[in-house]
């Protein structure tokens, strides 16, 4: 909203910064990501966020409730945009359930490496097994057993009795998110080769025949 003058209306900003253009809850979960991959999660405080983002802490307040409510969001935007390909693979019944999950792995690896900032390093915090993130816990099971389903989908993963099946799902699952430490390792590495290499790792596992 602006006046006719060509003044933006709303709530005040703490300093003069250029219009980025994002909408404020984007601004301020941009502004969390960098403080938490950078200078950690414990000594960041909302302050720090608000004024990263250019703007007064109540004018964080008005969006979200501290730094649990940003580093839930954050965590749960880096599954659910993949439990929505999956959900969407498995559906597909027109191609082999080993592209399908090569797909997924591919993809996921890209979500969880492919962001300005590395996210997926967030999961390790002790915080993250509060309460307050049981979305982000649901979410990442919901994942975790669409890979499962896909898996068993695959010629390979048929074959394999329950107890295998599981235990190679959950190597499989392992192995994707393992992808945030070695990213962490060597950020500079080209992503799509990173993803499209353990998402080959990830098919090696379940036992199936790569083309």
């Amino acid at each position: 909203m602006s006046t006719t003058t060509g003044r933006r209306v709303g709530r005040p900003r703490a300093k003069q910064r250029p219009d980025s253009g994002m909408a404020t809850r984007d601004e301020l979960l941009l502004a969390a990501a960098e403080l938490f991959t950078t200078h950690g999660y414990a000594a960041t405080t909302t302050r720090a966020v608000a004024e990263s983002a250019g703007m007064r802490q109540a004018t964080m307040y008005h969006y979200f409730s501290g730094k649990e409510d940003l580093l839930a969001e954050l965590l749960e935007s880096t599954v659910t945009p993949s439990l929505t390909l999956a959900h969407r693979l498995l559906a597909d019944e027109s191609r082999p359930a080993e592209a399908r999950l090569w797909e997924l792995c591919r993809s996921d690896v890209e979500l969880l490496c492919g962001g300005q900032h590395n996210l997926g390093a967030l999961y390790l915090l002790p915080e993250v097994q509060g309460e307050r993130f049981a979305g982000f816990h649901r979410v990442r099971s919901d994942l975790k057993s669409a890979y499962g389903e896909l898996l068993s989908a695959t010629e390979a993963g048929a074959e394999l009795e329950k107890d295998e099946r599981a235990l190679r799902t959950d190597l499989v699952f392992g192995l994707i998110e393992g992808v945030i430490l070695v990213h962490r390792g060597d950020p500079d590495r080209p992503v799509t080769t990173f993803a499209s290499a353990t998402a080959d790792a990830a098919l090696r596992i379940v036992g199936c025949v790569l083309a």
